[in-house]
């Protein structure tokens, strides 16, 4: 057979990765896909740019999207990265040209998915994305194929690896969010500007893409919920594992009766769960099925090896004429996306707030608390050597009135009312500070 001819836009982390893993697995690339697979054009932002692969046999083009154009192609690799052009415009050329396009761009994925679904389908080309999420856990075969015979009903998981390398840190090493997040950023694991991961962002790209897969459903990236771990402290670590729990980032997509729930942020998992264990670096889906039942795939969620060996199988698989709709269905099958009202989500909840310590300061909580409709679990007052000094070894205010750091978790209970709780403990006179809630995911 003829060989599969690929061009590759991008030559960073992933982009060198799958070179150099066509490279040095080429034997056992042409036996699995029946044919040969070679790498003959390539496109990047810098042609000088010193590499670990040899170039001088590839034609280079300073331009993605004529390489995307180009008839020397038979499948499009798009490694730029980006929801806007150029990565866009040369998956679109790539994808109108009959060329089949892998890519590895969770936002382009996240934010266009629909539009370049129904683009691959009518130009009968495959548009594969297994190293958008999770990089070499195969989370998007699962989905789109291995668990076709399923109604899923759940999908979530640990989905940034970032912010798991920062929790653990904190919580196995005694460090500060901000200790953490600057040894992140010396290993390599987070950016100079690390909002996208820090901030649930990242997470949010790629739940959007398994909601849509899981549930059959429209890509809706504007409608996941999204929190970061910026305001997680060592105090809720210590907590939290007294508790008998974990606090991990998730990523949690949910069906429900009356519509879809998306949601990022942090959590309290219990650390008998299988989640509780994925640490550093490493990322874990879930996925519950109403036949399979429960699966958690779990591995590295970045890399140059890892990302690449993702994107090589979904190439394998174009080379065997293995072509799937890109999200499991037609594209004009996908169900229009209802949202569930973000109020109307269950759980047991995680509070922390600083009251003045004095009389009816925990009273005046409970009594919030109650109006609501909320019942407590417990409520743990923690000692004043849990607050930041600055200096005032007294822990007491300008009047003199000590604080204390109080804890409330709560019983299952609707999302609403505890919002309506602390907007009112807050403009309580006894609390000094923004209470913080953190939801509680109980095992399943």
């Amino acid at each position: 057979m003829e060989p599969v001819r690929l061009g590759i836009a991008g030559l960073g982390t992933v982009g060198g990765g799958l070179l150099e893993l066509l490279d040095q697995n080429r034997e056992a690339v042409t036996l699995r896909a029946g044919r040969a697979v070679l790498p003959v054009a390539v496109s990047a932002r810098s042609r000088g740019k010193s590499r670990k692969v040899d170039l001088s046999k590839l034609e280079w083009f300073d331009d993605p999207v004529r390489l995307a154009a180009s008839d020397q192609i038979d499948v499009f690799v798009e490694l730029i990265g980006g929801d806007g052009d150029p990565a866009k415009a040369a998956v679109e050329t790539a994808l109108r040209s009959g060329k089949h396009v892998v890519t590895a761009n969770k936002a382009l994925l996240a934010n266009h998915g629909n539009a370049l679904a129904q683009l691959a389908e009518e130009n009968g080309v495959a548009l594969n994305f297994e190293a958008a999420v999770a990089g070499g856990i195969p989370i998007i075969k699962t989905l789109r194929e291995s668990l076709a015979g399923n109604h899923v009903n759940r999908v979530y998981g640990i989905m940034n690896g970032t912010a798991n390398f920062i929790l653990t840190m904190m919580e196995q090493h005694r460090r500060s969010f901000a200790d953490a997040l600057a040894e992140a950023q010396r290993l390599g694991y987070a950016e100079a500007d690390p909002t996208f991961d820090i901030g649930g962002y990242d997470a949010a790209h790629k739940l959007a893409i398994l909601t849509a897969l899981a549930f059959g459903t429209e890509v809706k990236l504007d409608e996941v919920t999204v929190e970061g771990i910026e305001d997680i402290t060592l105090d809720d670590i210590t907590i939290a594992g007294e508790l008998g729990f974990r606090i991990k980032l998730l990523g949690v997509g949910v069906r429900t009766d009356a519509g879809i729930e998306q949601r990022v942020h942090p959590t309290l998992v219990p650390r008998e769960s299988p989640i509780a264990d994925i640490h550093g670096v490493f990322n874990a889906v879930a996925v519950s099925g109403d036949f399979v039942g429960d699966l958690l795939l779990s591995g590295r969620g970045a890399g140059s090896h890892p990302t690449a060996s993702s994107v090589a199988a979904d190439i394998i698989d174009i080379a065997r004429g293995q072509i799937v709709k890109p999200f499991g269905v037609p594209a004009a099958s996908l169900m229009p996306y209802t949202a569930m009202p973000a109020q109307m989500h269950r759980s047991c909840y995680y509070i922390t707030m600083i009251l003045e310590d004095r009389p009816g300061s925990i009273a005046a909580v409970a009594q919030h608390m109650a109006e609501q409709n909320i019942s407590l679990d417990s409520i743990i007052q923690r000692p004043t050597r849990y607050l930041p000094t600055d200096g005032d070894e007294d822990q007491k205010d300008s009047q003199g009135t000590p604080r204390r750091p109080v804890v409330l978790i709560t019983h299952d209970t609707d999302e609403f009312a505890v919002r309506e709780a602390i907007k009112r403990i807050e403009s309580d006179r006894h609390c000094v500070d923004r209470p913080r809630m953190i939801r509680i995911e109980r095992a399943r």
